[in-house]
């Protein structure tokens, strides 16, 4: 009942290049690469990790597991120069039993042969993929000790109607010991326990079901959580030394389910809000530890404001998906794949990773949903019914999808999951169900929608950026009014490396609402808006006249999930905006169209009267939003009103519009907006020029520490103004200097892109303070401090 963690120590070195040996820790990148314009090829190799470990004598009469939690993309395991065993997937784990091969009480050699190439008959590879798969060690290993009759799985299902825990036991071994074997339950929550029981062993699998009184939900807002604790002893009444094993499941009671009206939670409709994630970071590809895993959990559900996400297109990291449980972040998960279907070694290959995605993965309570199809393949029906077959079998729990990009395809998935790509700015958000599915009575949920409709990047010009967060804006609006479509998943959460067949031509995807280092783009906002704890306010504008064609002011929204929202421009009061104002009406807080740049200043004067003054207004803010040309009849009469009957010349009113809207050569103009929660300002905004510059950071965590491997920090990057508004056209580089016991992650010279960029920073083993500081002359320089500690950890 020990399990030890051996992430550290380990020698690594490329196949042929033997002599060039570094010493290395876990979670690794076979190849650190660049941010962009690299090939993929460089990491792309065979490649060897080889740790001693020393075994202690004691253990011998019990049984010695190694477990390799992600090892990309193939894998054989060597002890002593024995091979034990080979795996051929790149994201689920893999478990080898080491007992009868182990040198006691003597040091030992383990190797790991880990094959990155995609060359290989195993899925996603076989054709082109639309992200890099970057290889190594890239999770974590560790050993694990039991007695020769131990607990091998415990699968936990709930029925909150009857109130029921339900769970599965497999015990291994049993046949090895002559005592009467026992299983003890216990249910803990809130440091209570409620003993559930004791039952002697009949078979190696037991089915047991206990009414639980009182229970709390697992929900959105409150994902109530429980630990079952499960022992196997040898006594019926037990003591310390009578516990031969115990597992420990963490679990929530709830209950999912995909209808033909949509998704409910806990017998409540839900409408899913999520993005699509990939669990690619800069320089190091897949190879980040538990800290920055758990940071995107974050980020999806406190900065973006979803609550579903799906793990597009492999099972991503356990310490992912276990945040995802503690907030209440419901996830898709699939097997891995893209659009290829292979030969039947490959199919083989690809039910054997259902089989272990589910396994392994089931226990989480934020699963909600097994995609058992690769993505966007073809349809298939004997390899599509034998993944399905799988599914159901090892989970009884949850329904399947399967996520196709083509309309009324074989449906044999309890959902149909469908990238929605129609939307391209102009035409509906979505399709509806009824033109998608093969079949009406059967759940619909669109699994992507944008991305490649319209590639953003985070120094793009003004205008790009807007309609990026507006066809994001449009879809879910769209979603959101169709009572029988589940929910969407937007593609994607952040911008990703990939091959060179896609992308813009720098290994780089920019499909994201957030830039790789997971700085917001504009069209993060629509989604944080839709959240209520942070309040967001923000500008689609710089107010920049030069930004816009014609030098107009043009469509401005602002985004923010205010009660309201007050405008002034130069001091002056202008308008308070709403909501209600928003042409996004299926969106609790829809991007809102900025129409007067006025107000009431025109009837001020005095100039004109009350009703001259009003046209007069219309007709101005219709210009500044719309610009010169084509204007509609109402503008159209307006115009010859004021020639004819107010006898207004053509000068006079550029004169007006110069004077109340601003344009090119004119005097610049300060506009501050006011977010109002509860009739109180909680945050404002504002524009005008700037007058000087500073370096802006967002660090994840300050308190680093060492558990089971090195820990990592992200400092995300933002050159401001003086009114902190980010500066979109700054690209200049900046400075990392890094003091005590950390290490970057990446280049010391940090390139600037669209105001934007970031910074890993790695601990070394050693405690103590560190520094890092960043930053050039012209902005400044920041420095971040931060606090490394090391828990005490076993080796061997």
């Amino acid at each position: 009942m020990k399990r030890v963690y051996i992430n550290n120590k380990w020698r690594f070195w490329q196949e042929g290049q033997e002599s060039v040996v570094t010493e290395v820790r876990l979670p690794h990148t076979s190849k650190e690469v660049p941010f962009h314009y690299f090939h993929e090829k460089e990491y792309q190799m065979v490649c060897f990790y080889e740790r001693k470990i020393n075994i202690p004598a004691e253990w011998k009469d019990k049984r010695v597991f190694i477990t390799i939690e992600g090892a990309a993309h193939a894998a054989d395991l060597f002890l002593n120069g024995t091979k034990l065993s080979e795996h051929h997937c790149g994201y689920t784990s893999f478990k080898t039993e080491l007992s009868s091969n182990v040198l006691y009480g003597q040091e030992n050699t383990i190797t790991i042969k880990v094959d990155s190439r995609e060359q290989q008959n195993i899925p996603p590879f076989g054709y082109v993929i639309d992200y890099m798969t970057f290889g190594g060690l890239y999770r974590e290993v560790y050993l694990e000790v039991k007695e020769k009759a131990y607990i091998e799985d415990v699968f936990v299902r709930t029925d909150i109607d009857s109130q029921k825990l339900k769970y599965r036991i497999r015990v291994a071994g049993k046949q090895e010991v002559n005592d009467r074997l026992y299983l003890r339950s216990m249910l803990i929550k809130d440091n209570q326990i409620t003993e559930l029981g004791v039952e002697e062993i009949k078979e190696d699998e037991v089915e047991l079901s206990r009414y639980i009184e009182n229970i709390k939900l697992w929900e959105l807002d409150d994902p109530q959580l429980y630990k079952l604790k499960v022992e196997l002893i040898n006594k019926e009444i037990t003591l310390d030394d009578n516990v031969l094993d115990e597992y420990v499941i963490r679990f929530g009671f709830r209950k999912a389910s995909f209808e033909k009206d949509g998704f409910y939670l806990n017998n409540k409709k839900v409408k899913l809000r999520g993005l699509n994630r990939h669990q690619s970071y800069p320089y190091v590809g897949y190879a980040m530890p538990e800290s920055m895993q758990k940071k995107d959990a974050d980020i999806l559900k406190y900065e973006l404001g979803c609550n579903a996400v799906r793990a597009s297109h492999y099972p991503q990291s356990h310490y992912f998906v276990d945040r995802c449980d503690e907030l209440g972040l419901l996830v898709f998960m699939e097997i891995p794949g893209w659009q290829y279907i292979g030969d039947e070694e490959w199919k083989k290959q690809a039910v054997d990773n259902v089989k272990d995605m589910i396994l392994q993965y089931r226990n989480h309570t934020s699963i909600i949903l097994w995609g058992v199809r690769i993505n966007e393949s073809s349809d298939d029906d004997e390899f599509y019914t034998r993944t399905n077959e799988v599914a159901h079998e090892l989970d009884d729990y949850r329904q399947t999808g399967g996520v196709r990009c083509h309309k009324k395809s074989s449906l044999l998935e309890d959902v149909y999951t469908y990238n929605d790509f129609v939307h391209d700015g102009k035409s509906p958000g979505c399709e509806p169900k009824r033109k998608v599915t093969s079949d009406f009575n059967k759940p619909y949920l669109i699994s992507e929608y944008n991305g490649h409709m319209y590639p953003t990047k985070a120094f793009d010009w003004e205008e790009h950026r807007v309609e990026h967060a507006l066809r994001h804006a449009n879809v879910l609006d769209a979603v959101n009014s169709q009572e029988d479509i589940a929910g969407s998943f937007g593609w994607c959460m952040f911008d990703y490396n990939t091959h060179k067949d896609f992308g813009s031509g720098d290994r780089i995807c920019y499909h994201g609402v957030m830039d790789m280092f997971r700085n917001n783009k504009l069209a993060a906002l629509i989604y944080a808006c839709q959240q209520e704890d942070d309040t967001i306010l923000e500008l689609s504008s710089s107010m920049d006249i030069g930004e816009q064609p014609g030098c107009n002011r043009g469509y401005t929204y602002i985004f923010s999930n205010a009660d309201s929202v007050r405008m002034y421009k130069n001091g002056n009061f202008i308008k308070e905006y709403t909501s209600a104002d928003s042409p996004y009406r299926n969106l609790k807080h829809g991007p809102m169209l900025i129409d007067d740049f006025i107000g009431n200043q025109i009837i001020k004067s005095g100039e004109f009267t009350n009703r001259q003054a009003r046209i007069l207004t219309y007709a101005l803010n219709y210009t500044a939003t719309h610009g010169y040309g084509k204007y509609p009849l109402k503008v159209l009469w307006i115009a010859i009103q004021c020639l004819t009957i107010y006898r207004m010349k053509p000068s006079e009113v550029i004169g007006l519009f110069n004077k109340y809207i601003g344009n090119w050569g004119g005097t610049s103009t300060e506009y501050k907006f006011e977010a109002i929660r509860n009739g109180k300002v909680v945050k404002t905004i504002v524009k005008e020029p700037m007058q000087s510059m500073h370096l802006e950071t967002n660090v994840s965590h300050t308190q680093m520490c060492e558990r089971s491997s090195y820990d990592v920090s992200e400092i995300r990057i933002k050159i401001v103004d003086d009114n902190n508004n980010q500066m979109y056209f700054y690209n200049d580089p900046v400075s990392v200097k890094v003091e005590g016991p950390v290490e970057l992650i990446g280049p010391e010279i940090l390139p600037v892109r669209g105001g934007m960029s970031g910074v890993y920073i790695k601990t070394t083993g050693k405690e103590g303070k560190a520094c890092v500081t960043l930053g050039n002359a012209q902005v400044g320089y920041t420095s971040v401090e931060f606090n490394v500690s090391v828990e005490e950890t076993v080796d061997l």
